[in-house]
């Protein structure tokens, strides 16, 4: 309905309601005050017809002549309640008429001086108003008129009232006619306008100029549509950046709506999932990899997938995925990355390391015997002695760091695969600790075993978690001072065991924490030289554990010492 209409039926339903409202109160109120002023009309009139009547005077004719001049019915009663006479009977339908003592305005009237009531009359069958005054010796005088006249003055005076309502309704609507439609078409033109907004028709505004609340609503509009006209273009602009940005990346942008539609894939993304079927498009169309699908499925979900790796085609890549707004609801955007290149290089390298190493190991091997010999064979010529003893030493660290290198790359390569079975944990402790004990002593530090009620076992290969131990142990060793302490420990976890080295030495910083288990990295490189160390054992035990599935974990404040934690999935 519109709002004109609703204008015009709200105005004739308000001078409606009013119009009934006026005739009924007007005529209930014009009944009230017309029989409050009948009665003191009749109580004037029965006074007077009381003053006239004298002993002499014949009641009956009396009431004739009075009812004939006041034009109203006249009753003269005696002190017995015997109608004595009655302008509207006479004879004997005057002696039949009842005793009238028992009436309630003589009641009233011989108690308080004056007696009122309104009923049905039984002698003239119609409702009356009755008004009763003494008249002396206990007679009284009566005068009635018929309540017909009154509600015809009532009747006159609503249907006044009505025709009045009807003239006011029909310049109301008149009036509202006019104003509705000055109210209705500036309002039709704010509807307009604001539905081309709504469109996308930014460059429409309000012609009107209004005063009062329209007005204020037009300046509203028009201020609304210049600014969404700013933000719009720079959302555009902003929109264009960004989508030149995300093509110009090497990695790979895919963005997937709530529908599990691409709505958004970038060139290298295209490049890199061998996809040419332009946006949008169901991702029923990306490659059918399991880790991919699960990587979407989890983001869509509202979880976060952080880097994991995935083989498509010939390509090796890395996988992001993040959730869009709450919960998924506004999709998920995948991040790829190619890994490849740098796949084939680490190739390269563990090869290279490998090969170089293993060519190293014989030449090193006979350098260490001869220094060993020359050692022995010069150890009266002290000066000669020192020079091989230096020889020996350093090729010997050389092997040592070459055996690790060689370690290091059989696991990276997977020329090594863990061979599980049950470990005793006290055992392999001890043999851990034992190979260092020696080294502990001469530095001044202990050794100490702790381990748990409930991790006495555990499932893996038995030679790399003796090596993970020793490579920790000696590491802890190695930087505890004098008076220090190494504790080896084991404890249950929900989902596995937790072995893991505790020392009270330096400690690290915990800028370094994070690269701790990088091959070669050294916290302070002359300190770890000095100390004979060859920058792989950390690096070495993480590869161990993580090739049964388990993790690693350092915590350390300097000065408080370090904890090297390892888990290995499994019950214990």
């Amino acid at each position: 309905m519109r709002l004109a209409q609703r204008l015009l039926l709200g105005a004739a339903l308000i001078v409606s309601v009013l119009t009934v409202v006026a005739v009924t109160l007007s005529g209930q109120r014009l009944r009230n005050q017309l029989e409050q002023l009948t009665t003191m009309q009749l109580a004037t009139e029965a006074r007077l017809v009381a003053q006239q009547w004298h002993p002499d005077l014949p009641a009956d004719a009396l009431a004739d002549s009075a009812g004939a001049a006041l034009g109203q019915r006249v009753t003269l009663i005696d002190s017995s309640g015997r109608v004595l006479g009655d302008s509207e009977f006479s004879g004997p339908a005057l002696a039949a008429l009842q005793n009238h003592n028992s009436r309630a305005e003589i009641v009233e009237a011989r108690q308080g001086g004056q007696g009122f009531s309104r009923r049905i009359s039984p002698s003239e069958g119609d409702e009356e108003l009755y008004v009763a005054v003494p008249a002396g010796r206990g007679r009284i005088a009566r005068v009635s008129i018929g309540t017909a006249q009154v509600e015809a003055i009532v009747a006159r005076a609503r249907r006044d009232v009505f025709v009045s309502g009807l003239i006011a309704l029909v310049i109301a609507l008149a009036l509202a006619a006019v104003f509705s439609r000055q109210v209705s078409k500036p309002i039709i033109e704010l509807r307009d306008v604001a539905a081309a907004i709504a469109a996308g028709n930014l460059a429409r505004r309000p012609a009107l100029s209004a005063p009062g609340e329209v007005g204020e609503l037009a300046f509203a509009i028009r201020r609304m549509a210049d600014q969404l006209e700013g933000r719009m273009q720079a959302l555009e602009t902003e929109d264009e950046f960004l989508a030149a940005l995300v093509e110009a990346l090497n990695e790979g942008v895919v963005a997937v709506d709530r529908q599990r539609r691409v709505i958004r894939i970038n060139r290298s993304g295209r490049q890199l999932l061998a996809v040419q079927t332009d946006a949008p498009f169901s991702v029923d169309l990306l490659p059918r990899d399991r880790t991919l699908q699960d990587a979407l499925a989890e983001a869509l979900d509202g979880r976060v997938v952080d880097r994991v790796e995935t083989q498509i085609g010939a390509r090796t890549l890395a996988l992001t995925a993040r959730p869009l707004g709450v919960a998924g609801a506004g999709g998920a955007v995948l991040a790829l990355f190619d890994l490849t290149g740098l796949r084939r290089l680490q190739t390269v390298r563990r090869d290279f390391v490998a090969n170089v190493s293993h060519e190293l190991k014989t030449p090193l091997t006979a350098i260490r015997g001869f220094a060993e010999t020359l050692t022995s064979e010069l150890a009266a010529d002290v000066p000669h002695a020192q020079f091989a003893e230096t020889i020996r030493a350093n090729a010997q660290r050389m092997q040592r760091l070459i055996d690790d290198l060689l370690d290091l790359s059989r696991i990276e390569s997977g020329g090594w695969v863990p061979t599980p079975a049950i470990v005793d944990i006290a055992s392999a402790t001890t043999e851990a600790v034992e190979s260092s004990r020696e080294e502990a002593s001469k530095r001044g530090s202990s050794v100490h075993i702790e381990l748990g009620r409930n991790a006495a076992t555990l499932r893996a290969d038995p030679m790399a978690v003796r090596q993970a131990l020793e490579n920790l142990v000696e590491n802890a060793v190695r930087y505890t001072p004098s008076g220090g302490k190494i504790t080896v420990f084991s404890r249950a976890h929900d989902h596995g065991v937790i072995l893991g080295v505790s020392d009270t030495g330096s400690g690290i910083a915990s800028e370094h924490l994070p690269r701790i288990f990088e091959r070669f990295y050294r916290v302070d490189p002359a300190r770890s030289r000095a100390a004979g160390g060859t920058g792989l054992g950390l690096a070495i035990v993480k590869h161990l554990v993580e090739a049964h599935g388990g993790t690693v974990h350092a915590e350390s404040q300097p000065g408080r010492g370090t904890i090297v934690t390892l888990f290995f999935p499994g019950a214990s």
